[in-house]
């Protein structure tokens, strides 16, 4: 496991009994700890050729643009419906009970673009899925997904088979 781990504190019954919850927001207070974990994410993609980095609300946002950054390349959020005011498109996808969406601007993308997708959490993989058909479906190619943190009990990675998978942290 990443040393980084020892800045993830540890919440349990958050947000209901039995739930043990991973907060990163200690890791985002100590700076050092904050640019390792960007560092981290950015190890296997230095020298592949990446046009784009998308983020998911909200998480994916602060490690999505600051890898983004790091790597000198523009930014793509991928949001909950209703807060992009441009021409959009909504992905839906299936949650233990019921659905949600994600949306994302239809001139998010030029086609043939390859775009790393970036979240905090790899949980059951159904946010990162739809996202990934969401960024396809307005052209782009997507290169591979990055988490900070996977949940490997919670089999996130086979709703993502077939895709390039980097997480840092795994529990």
């Amino acid at each position: 496991m990443s040393e980084l781990s020892r800045y993830i504190r540890d919440i349990p019954d958050f947000p209901k009994p039995g739930i043990l919850f991973r907060d990163i927001t200690t890791l985002l207070q100590n700076p050092t700890a904050f640019a390792g974990s960007i560092e981290a994410l950015a190890a296997p993609y230095r020298d592949r050729q990446i046009d784009l980095i998308a983020g998911i609300e909200s998480r994916g946002f602060i490690f999505g643009a600051a890898l983004a950054h790091l790597l000198n390349l523009g930014f793509i959020p991928i949001r909950k419906p209703g807060k992009l005011p441009a021409e959009k498109m909504k992905e839906e996808y299936a949650l233990e009970y019921g659905t949600d969406a994600v949306e994302v601007h239809r001139d998010a993308v030029k086609p043939g673009q390859k775009v790393l997708m970036v979240d905090d959490l790899l949980a059951t993989g159904g946010t990162m899925a739809a996202s990934c058909s969401l960024i396809e479906r307005i052209g782009g190619a997507v290169v591979g997904v990055a988490f900070l943190i996977e949940l490997t009990f919670l089999n996130g990675r086979e709703r993502l088979k077939g895709r390039e998978i980097h997480s840092v942290i795994r529990y």
